[in-house]
């Protein structure tokens, strides 16, 4: 039967009912929502045992978490906050004195005013040549405030190369303490300058200081609004092989970041936190970053020198010290008897990252310190990847531990398959800090969602990690693959040697050889035909450095890291 508009008649169709939920994809939800909860909880109990999240006054905590809102988890964010919640309390100990969380928050407010005035604002890069006091943190807490990003820069860099840095990374403001005048005298007087320390007009015309900053009135009328998007910490590279390279910080989401690390070092809220690393330096601001969300202390100093490390640990009776592996070993070199004239009880903490560390070292300082030593290994790019415990590092001295809470890490080969227990391959990492680029447009490779390290090692039985050497680190000599680290490891045992670098050198007989570089202890003489003995025996032959060269020190750079291009060149010395 035909309609009336001459079309066939068809029937209503009948709606469909529901696909009846498929129980494998059901069940990968449950299960992904049950791993969440419990990764939830984990933190929470993190966040708890470190006292960052504790009860407190209501009002203070709601004008906490109002500024949290305002300004993230940025450092300016955390000042704010930790102002509101406890504005009493110490916040910062340096050369200059001390200064409660509300006054560093207010202090970085007038410092965000002056530099608003420079015109600095979302998005331009503020340099900053400090040394390790509370005027670098207002630094990075006035940037913060502006959506400014700080570029850290390193004060351990010659004038030349300091310049094309500052260049490379587009600065237009700097901050800087009065000692380095002569390093960034060649900028141009476009670039307006804020001296952070020193007397700003000690080496030729005045710079402003910090102290001529606008008042720290509680007025808000004058403060520029809070930027739509929050500015980036830049960390340079080490530049042990090249031309230090920018690399943008990712802005923390919240103290569940700090949980990761908080999960494997004990930090609490009522530490006193030594920053003996430098803060431009990755594990130096981490020391900042982690104070500042658990509302601690930071004890802060502007030289490095061992012994007074001793002695303020003992003076402000400190819990914890941020160091790089080569503090830990200028203070072993100190006498015993000058070692154990400070009362160095309080200690409990020893957190050290930014190069490896000899086995040698860590037995000897745990030995002479108790066991308080953790050691994190990461890089810039990647934040942290494993950090080993006191406990790890008594079973395997050479390990670098194990992941932290929400970081993953695998071994991979040539073709991004994970390897099988002990076996070596490229180290990968996937975390919630990867860096976000360098300042260059460049990044680093990823891979199943994990970003390479540029080290290779393995993972052993223990489900420890441990770090042969960087992939450009290995040589290959009579055919046989062969790494450093294990030769440096086994030559550091020996009693006479205080330090050594390994690194490979051309060869025409075998392609590439090993030189070795040694310090000898104070008094001690080493011999190289020993010492080829020793690793043979230890390694076999083809990890045998021909090259013994003897040094009074190891060049290295401001954070401790040995310098390799300016090793001089090697003499083969047969034995």
């Amino acid at each position: 039967m035909a309609s009336s508009s001459g079309s066939p008649s068809v029937p209503p169709e009948t709606p469909r009912p529901p696909a009846p939920p498929d129980p494998a994809v059901s069940a990968v939800s449950a299960a992904s929502a049950v791993s969440r909860l419990r990764h939830t909880l984990r933190v929470a109990r993190v966040l708890v045992r470190a006292g960052v999240l504790a009860p407190g006054r209501p009002d203070r905590i709601v004008r906490q978490l109002r500024a949290l809102r305002t300004w993230g988890a940025t450092i300016a964010g955390g000042y704010a906050a930790a102002g509101e919640r406890v504005p009493d309390q110490v916040a910062v100990i340096d050369d200059s004195g001390s200064a409660t969380f509300g006054e560093m928050n207010l202090l970085g407010r007038a410092l965000a005013r002056d530099l608003h005035g420079l015109g600095v604002g979302r998005g331009t890069r503020v340099g900053v040549l400090c040394r390790n006091h509370g005027g670098l943190v207002r630094a990075a807490i006035a940037c913060g405030r502006l959506g400014a990003d700080a570029v850290l820069l390193n004060t351990g860099l010659a004038a030349a190369p300091l310049l094309d840095v500052m260049r490379r990374n587009d600065v237009e403001v700097l901050v800087a303490d009065a000692e380095f005048e002569e390093l960034y005298r060649g900028l141009g007087p476009e670039v307006p300058r804020l001296t952070a320390w020193g007397d700003p007009g000690a080496r030729g015309r005045r710079v402003p200081s910090l102290e001529d900053v606008a008042s720290v009135s509680r007025d808000t009328a004058q403060d520029p609004p809070p930027p739509e998007s929050p500015g980036r910490l830049i960390v340079l590279t080490s530049g042990t092989t090249g031309t230090p390279k920018g690399a943008r910080r990712p802005t923390p989401k919240g103290p569940q970041d700090a949980a990761s690390v908080l999960s494997r070092i004990p930090l609490g809220s009522g530490d006193r936190i030594l920053v003996s690393a430098p803060v431009f330096h990755t594990w130096g601001l981490a020391g900042v970053q982690l104070g500042m969300s658990m509302r601690a202390t930071l004890v802060m100093r502007r030289l490095f020198e061992p012994e007074d490390v001793l002695r303020t640990i003992q003076e402000q009776r400190c819990t914890v010290l941020f160091a790089v592996p080569v503090m830990l070993r200028r203070i072993m070199d100190l006498p015993r008897s000058t070692r154990e004239r400070y009362d160095t009880s309080s200690l409990r903490v020893v957190a050290c990252s930014g190069s490896a560390m000899s086995p040698q070292l860590i037995s000897d300082f745990m030995d002479a310190f108790g066991d308080v030593v953790y050691n994190l290994y990461g890089s810039t790019e990647v934040s942290w990847a494993t950090i080993a415990t006191p406990e790890d590092l008594r079973l395997s001295p050479t390990t670098a531990g194990r992941p932290p809470l929400g970081t993953r890490i695998a071994v991979l080969d040539e073709r991004g398959r994970e390897v099988p227990q002990g076996s070596r391959g490229a180290i990968h990492v996937a975390n919630e800090m990867l860096f976000d680029g360098y300042t260059n447009g460049k990044t680093k490779r990823m891979s199943a969602g994990l970003m390479e390290t540029g080290d290779r090692g393995y993972v052993d039985e223990h489900g420890l990690l441990h770090v042969a050497g960087r992939d450009d680190d290995m040589i290959v000599s009579g055919g046989e693959n062969v790494f450093p680290r294990p030769v440096e490891e086994a030559i550091v045992t020996m009693s006479s040697v205080r330090e050594v670098v390994v690194t490979g050198v051309p060869d025409e007989e075998f392609g590439q050889r090993f030189a070795a570089y040694v310090v000898a202890h104070e008094g001690r003489t080493v011999d190289p035909n020993e010492l080829r003995m020793h690793v043979r025996e230890a390694l076999g032959r083809f990890s045998v450095p021909r090259d013994v060269v003897l040094l009074a020190e190891l060049p290295r750079n401001a954070t401790g890291k040995v310098v390799k291009r300016r090793l001089p060149s090697s003499t083969v010395s047969e034995g």
